[in-house]
């Protein structure tokens, strides 16, 4: 019998290239996407394109509405920004106040529902925006927490977070993509897409994307507004 993993889909370049890993894992993947409000609400059809691309076994969606926190360019009213080269040491106005952490519980509880002990999200620590919550140190802290906070792991199932990109380029990560037989072009990962899925081409997205094509020396299929 296949053991059963929960996958965070959004629908973009990441995300995708780990369901494809956790499926090449011979896992039963129950992929799930995040309905926060964000601004880039075409990434919500992709993810739905994307499990059904992969066979997923079911593909659930889940609205929070992070809009009324606010706090980051992808849920008020701030301006995403074009990538800047000098100012990539720094927290971008895109980061969401603690996304990941509310979005792996949803996850955590999902997968206890269904008997799942296995998460995989497709954080990554080497080409990205400089986002805190997607540092190993963070799953390492989070993976310790969910096997203190849950029925199963309490009665002695271990719970594991599974981020096989984490240390991966962005050209590592689409080489592992196209091995495994992903369509990057039903992905979309823009912080600014349009309502069809067309990436703006200049936020910290697309510029990470767009060179991560290029480094792997791969054609990029991404509809770009300016390229």
């Amino acid at each position: 019998m296949k053991k059963k993993c929960i996958v965070l889909l959004s629908g973009g370049l990441d995300s995708t290239t780990c369901l494809a890993v956790a499926k090449s894992q011979d896992y039963d993947c129950y992929t799930l996407a995040i309905d926060y409000g964000q601004r880039h609400r075409s990434e919500l059809l992709s993810s739905q394109r994307v499990s059904e691309y992969f066979n997923a076994n079911d593909h659930k969606v889940i609205n929070i509405d992070l809009r009324a926190i606010g706090g980051s360019a992808l849920t008020a009213d701030i301006e995403v920004p074009d990538h800047d080269v000098n100012k990539e040491s720094e927290i971008p106005v895109t980061y969401v106040p603690a996304r990941n952490t509310m979005f792996m519980s949803i996850a955590l509880g999902y997968a206890e529902t269904i008997g799942a002990n296995d998460m995989f999200i497709g954080v990554n620590a080497v080409d990205y925006s400089g986002y805190p919550d997607c540092r190993k140190e963070f799953i390492q802290a989070y993976e310790k927490m969910a096997n203190l906070a849950t029925k199963a792991q309490v009665e002695g199932q271990k719970f594991t977070i599974h981020t096989p990109l984490i240390d991966l380029t962005k050209a590592e990560i689409i080489k592992l993509g196209v091995e495994l037989g992903v369509d990057y072009g039903i992905t979309v990962s823009c912080y600014n897409a349009d309502e069809d899925g067309q990436a703006c081409g200049v936020c910290d997205s697309c510029y990470y994307r767009k060179q991560g094509f290029k480094d792997a020396n791969v054609k990029d299929p991404t509809r770009y507004l300016h390229d």
